[in-house]
């Protein structure tokens, strides 16, 4: 899966990275930034996509598209399409170009809309990420916990890095008997979760 990134895809997520690096250095205030995550998060979380059973994929917080470029990997690998969902036009704009630029819009469907909303929508998800603000981070990780199918894969960001934030939110998933999880210490911390029954 990883040895299928182009040449194409490398220099775009180089390119993201570099903005997002100048960002967190240069005081570009917070919802401007792209905020995204470590390369290492990246291939952590295509890993896990690629692992799900079948069922739609989500992910809630679309930025720039850099995330959205590694489940574009396990998107192809599993011969479906990623729905990735974010609330900012700027930003779905710049995801847009990265999906046009790198030939991944094939498998990955842009929506600008309220996460709460369109998630409510949703069911039989087989693999969701999580890497929403803080303000909608907890309702978005019970609305998707509730959607996923047996066997399926729930992955939330931040959890460590941004605790003090989304109290309970790690808590709550860790001691559901729905679920079997942990919180993997990569990037800012996942909280990893596996649905074991209905």
């Amino acid at each position: 899966m990883f040895h299928d990134l182009t040449p194409t895809m490398l220099a775009r997520m180089a390119e993201l990275e570099a903005i997002d690096a100048a960002d967190r250095a240069d005081g570009t205030p917070h919802g401007r930034r792209l905020r995204q995550i470590p390369p290492d998060t990246g291939r952590y979380l295509a890993i896990l996509a690629a692992s799900a059973p079948a069922g739609q994929m989500v992910e809630v917080g679309t930025s720039a598209g850099y995330s959205a470029l590694w489940l574009s990997l396990a998107c192809r690998e599993r011969g479906g399409v990623l729905t990735s969902i974010d609330r900012d036009p700027d930003k779905l704009a710049l995801a847009r170009q990265t999906l046009e630029t790198t030939g991944t819009a094939d498998v990955v469907r842009l929506v600008c809309g309220d996460a709460l909303e369109i998630v409510a929508g949703l069911d039989n998800v087989a693999f969701a990420f999580i890497d929403a603000n803080r303000d909608v981070l907890a309702q978005c990780v019970e609305l998707l916990a509730d959607r996923l199918v047996p066997g399926g894969l729930l992955a939330a960001d931040n959890v460590i890095s941004h605790a003090a934030e989304i109290p309970g939110v790690a808590e709550r998933i860790l001691a559901d008997p729905r679920f079997d999880a942990v919180v993997v210490p990569i990037g800012s911390g996942v909280l990893t979760a596996r649905r074991t029954r209905a």
